[in-house]
């Protein structure tokens, strides 16, 4: 239920861009906004608070004062700020409730929310989903993925696709999206949410019985997200697994739904995202898109004509025979696990490295180098130290380059079938972001066509 804010004193908690976004809204429906910000001014920020005090907001930073936290009405946080942190003991001292920029966005809202949560995935699938329903409806993507969903308010769209980490819904507690997908879960966070399974428990919330969502939506094939879907009381759906009914799942290279009864969606030959993983998210997608009503026909055409997120398994281009890749947002080993999986019974060359993050390559040499790569080209700061960790583990046809150019150079020159670059490392060594590393990686490939 919407409430009045014509007067109110809100603290908004970070100098973000959902605490912005925040800001910016509160304030045009009449609230005293103080925005309070714990690190110091940096010149990138500038422009906003400026505009933020044209707008009559106030905004301090370097600090969170008493002035700024006394006689509040409510706090809007962040989703970066631990609840470890003085300024949540602060707030829970003077008993000033603090909810998430995604709360405030579901309260004062007219349309429903599809949320997706999990580890990984969120991002691919929250944007195939706003793909997807955009062919019927206006469904922009928000949340997580850097559209604070108070920014969308005054559109008033039909649905809202939002992507929600653990720590939005920590402090999201009345949020009841219509639909709500838990789509993976590993170990992260757990410094912030305290352990594991505080960390489930956030993530989990979604489905609590207070704010059961209309449709739930679960993994098939995480088996901690299974298990507890089986504990689950309400209207749920399955996906990557075949059930009697309520279910999404492939079978001899088709994707069908059964509800009630079974129907082909689509055949895995015709969508451009590659790898298991991906196909799960579409299964995901697909759910939802049949729960709002989407028409098969708009279904299958709007995932033919998908494009995957940008430097995550990016297809680039072919040349000569060989399918190129970017990768780059796989910025540790672990993130590249998945794009090594990817492409089953191709000869796949691996251009990898960067600023080394000094993590363990065990798993990574053994478990994936050695089963999934047939040639390996290294650059940058951390090319020693995986070349000589892939040499212990048994793997030997390394190349180095002494750049990015000269690594796609020597790949035209192989025999593999797909080029994949998946670093493993961080990019500050010789880049200055992934972005810019994928950037460039892309625009040298489609040079050479």
């Amino acid at each position: 239920m919407k409430r009045k804010w014509i007067d109110k004193k809100v603290l908004i908690l970070g100098l973000s861009k959902s605490g912005i976004s925040a800001a910016k809204y509160l304030a045009k429906k009449g609230a005293e906004c103080f925005l309070t910000e714990y690190k110091p001014l940096e010149e990138k920020n500038e422009a906003s608070l400026k505009e933020l005090e044209q707008l009559g907001i106030h905004v301090e930073t370097g600090k969170h004062s008493d002035e700024f936290i006394n006689d509040a009405y409510i706090a809007v946080t962040s989703p970066g700020i631990p609840p470890k942190s003085e300024i949540f003991t602060k707030l829970k001292e003077r008993k000033i409730p603090v909810i998430s920029e995604v709360e405030l966005a579901y309260l004062e809202a007219n349309s429903p929310f599809v949320a997706i949560t999990g580890t990984n995935g969120k991002t691919t699938t929250t944007m195939l989903v706003s793909h997807i329903l955009n062919s019927e409806y206006n469904a922009p993507a928000c949340g997580n993925i850097g559209v604070p969903p108070t920014s969308l308010l005054e559109n008033n769209p039909d649905y809202y696709v939002c992507e929600v980490s653990s720590f939005q819904l920590a402090a999201s507690p009345t949020f009841r999206p219509q639909i709500a997908c838990f789509l993976t879960f590993t170990p992260d966070h757990l410094d912030w949410h305290g352990g594991l399974e505080n960390y489930f428990e956030a993530k989990a919330s979604l489905f609590k019985e207070y704010k059961q969502p209309d449709f739930a939506v679960f993994s098939g094939v995480d088996e901690k997200i299974y298990e507890f879907s089986q504990t689950y009381k309400g209207n749920k759906f399955v996906y990557a697994k075949e059930l009697e009914n309520n279910c999404c799942y492939e079978r001899n290279g088709i994707i069908y739904f059964k509800r009630n009864k079974e129907e082909e969606i689509i055949k895995i030959s015709d969508i451009m995202l590659v790898g298991e993983h991906n196909y799960q998210n579409i299964m995901c997608a697909i759910t939802v898109a049949k729960l709002v009503g989407i028409s098969n026909e708009n279904i299958r055409n709007s995932i033919m004509s998908f494009k995957p997120v940008e430097h995550r398994i990016e297809y680039v281009a072919d040349i000569n025979g060989k399918s190129f890749y970017n990768d780059s947002k796989a910025t540790n080993p672990e993130a590249s696990f998945v794009a090594l999986k990817s492409f089953p019974g191709k000869k796949l060359v691996l251009i990898a490295g960067g600023r080394d993050k000094n993590t363990d390559l065990t798993e990574f040499c053994r478990d994936y180098v050695n089963k999934y790569v047939s040639h390996v080209i290294l650059i940058g700061e951390a090319a020693e130290r995986f070349k000589e960790n892939m040499q212990k583990n048994g793997f030997t046809n390394i190349t180095n380059a002494a750049s990015l150019e000269e690594a796609v150079d020597i790949s035209l020159n192989s025999d593999d079938e797909v080029v994949l670059l998946s670093p493993a490392c961080a990019s500050y060594d010789m880049f200055n972001s992934y972005e810019h590393r994928g950037e460039v990686f892309k625009d040298y490939v489609k040079s050479k066509l």
